[in-house]
């Protein structure tokens, strides 16, 4: 049945009022709620607020690190220490490792780049902090709605933004509503924020709706996959980060690994590795794996027990490939623009502080009388904050590593390290990227194969053993969420000449190519999907379009 067809025959959908709308309840979004309150509260005004999050709960879809920098959270609740904030973990101390097969040779630390350096910083588990925000949300009033995915924008006569529609609840795979039937609801604001988090489903489309990224650098992905392990006390070193460069990855492929010791014995660690990787036959999930035998990974994780598993892409495009932030109606925020600084490894900081900039415009415009125009004073404020500078001195870090790892190395180290021993934070050249991560796979002809070694079940694993401690579960009688473009393209292209690449860059298992009766298909097995949007970046015809599944479905990541 087709979507207008369902409205014709259950319609018209419930609908709520809202002066701001937030699409996304992690850190960006739930920080933009909280200082609309703090805002509204201070001016003894009544402000309504509510979030949609399409996960179980605030967290459990958020996946990072995570080494978390405080200043963005300081700001937002100075006595976040005495609120309980769960930053319970500070930093130690830092090695940052040069990574052979079988070697490992830290870099000293009066030539480690000062992005790299994480003194004043905390180990977390950036689900936890994403709870506790959103407790703080709820305590100040703001309505959350965990469980609802935002499917759709909603736009007034003036082609502005005017709310979301949640997704239809209760229909099977043959697109037919069932018993269980329930027709989304409209949720209609003055100001509507995306905060979906990188390459969000919405965020895309008011993107190429209003031209937000007309004349700014081409954005670029790295998957970030990630394990949580139980250590041996004698290997437990709290506070401890680690991060490696080097082994497994080739020359020509961006990513690194990392290591976070956080407390109560517990680790958490894994790779990132760039979306623009040219060689058909690398699997991002099976160079996590094989970094784990490293010697110096090994000898932390021997005696160990792994308990938690999940993937995520990132941006890391840096500050020249942010949209425009602003659309008539509303605002992008945290990852849904791109705010992360890819040099330090940290997006948590600047998800919040963008989130706040982004509430106190639409505050401001509000106290004014105004809705559903563009909020220009965000841009504008970001521009002069302390963000934009940071990611200013990082805006050159992912198009050097395009041109291989040395010379990201090398020009990371002069960046980095030695022109703000000359003082010049700021880079005086500026690199630019034009070209699309998935267009950069080549032809499995023309790429080494990769043998990867199989999986030892106590050091390394396989996908589905991977996606079952993500907690991972969807209701299977909805249609999937992993939509074709053209259904033949995937054998015809895809397996043809890249030999199936999606059965490789996907981190969970959900696309599997069979031969049966004389044929090759792609199946899809979208009860796998952890929502990591890596196919909808790399997919190399494009043909991969993630859209929302029922509202609570996916992994349900704890202590991640």
């Amino acid at each position: 049945m087709q979507r207008t067809e369902i409205l014709e025959r259950y319609g018209p959908r419930e609908s709520m009022d809202y002066d701001v709308v937030i699409v996304g309840g992690g850190p960006a979004g739930l920080a933009c709620a909280i200082r609309l309150k703090q805002l509204a509260a201070n001016s003894g005004k009544e402000t309504s607020v509510v979030v949609l999050e399409k996960g179980s709960e605030p967290g459990a879809h958020i996946l990072s690190g995570a080494v978390m920098d405080p200043r963005a959270l300081t700001e937002l609740f100075p006595d976040w220490k005495e609120r309980g904030a769960p930053l319970n973990q500070a930093v130690t101390g830092d090695d940052v490792l040069i990574l052979s097969e079988s070697r490992a040779w830290r870099t000293p630390d009066a030539l480690v780049p000062a992005s790299m350096h994480n003194q004043g910083n905390y180990v977390v588990s950036l689900g936890a902090v994403t709870r506790w925000l959103g407790e703080q949300a709820a305590a100040l009033g703001v309505e959350i709605f965990p469980g609802f995915a935002a499917a759709e924008l909603l736009y007034d006569e003036q082609g502005a933004v005017a709310g979301v529609a949640t997704g239809d609840m209760g229909i099977g795979k043959d697109g037919e509503p069932h018993a269980g039937f329930q027709l989304g609801m409209a949720l209609h604001g003055r100001y509507t924020i995306l905060a979906e988090g990188a390459r969000g489903h919405l965020g895309r489309q008011v993107i190429a709706r209003y031209g937000l990224a007309d004349g700014r650098d081409v954005p670029s992905y790295a998957i970030g996959i990630k394990e949580l392990w139980e250590l041996d006390p004698a290997q437990a070193d709290p506070g401890r980060v680690i991060h490696t460069a080097g082994w497994p990855m080739d020359r020509d492929s961006f990513g690194g690994g990392f290591l976070y010791h956080l407390e109560g014995g517990r680790a958490t660690l894994g790779m990132v590795v760039g979306l623009d990787y040219r060689n058909a036959w690398l699997s991002p999930f099976e160079e996590m794996q094989r970094w784990k035998t490293h010697p110096r990974v090994r000898s932390i994780l021997e005696g160990g027990k792994r308990i938690g598993y999940g993937a995520r892409a990132i941006n890391n495009g840096g500050i020249n490939a942010l949209p425009k932030l602003v659309f008539p109606g509303g605002a992008l925020v945290g990852c849904e623009a791109g705010f992360m600084n890819a040099a330090r490894i940290k997006g948590s900081h600047a998800a919040i502080k963008s989130g706040t900039l982004a509430a106190s415009a639409a505050f401001d415009a509000m106290e004014l009388g105004r809705q559903r125009d563009e909020l220009s004073a965000y841009p504008q404020a970001f521009e002069g904050s302390w963000l934009a500078d940071e990611l200013r001195r990082s805006k050159n870090f992912k198009p050097w590593f395009k041109k291989g790892f040395w010379t990201g190395t090398f020009m990371t180290g002069v960046e980095q390290w030695l022109l703000p021993k000359l003082g010049v934070p700021v880079p005086p050249w500026t690199l630019h990227n034009q070209v699309a991560d998935h267009t950069r796979l080549q032809p499995a002809a023309r790429s080494a194969r990769i043998e990867y070694p199989k999986p030892d079940g106590s050091l390394t694993f396989d996908r589905l053993s991977s996606v079952f401690v993500s907690n991972t579960n969807h209701e299977e009688d909805q249609p999937a969420h992993l939509t074709l473009k053209d259904p033949g393209v995937a054998v015809r292209v895809n397996l043809a000449r890249f030999a199936g690449p999606e059965s490789r860059y996907c981190p969970a298992g959900v696309y599997e190519f069979v031969h049966e009766d004389g044929k090759d298909r792609l199946v899809i097995n979208a009860q796998n999907c952890v929502h990591c949007k890596t196919c909808d970046i790399k997919d190399p015809t494009q043909n991969i379009v993630w859209v929302t599944p029922e509202g609570g479905g996916g992994p349900n990541y704890a202590g991640m």
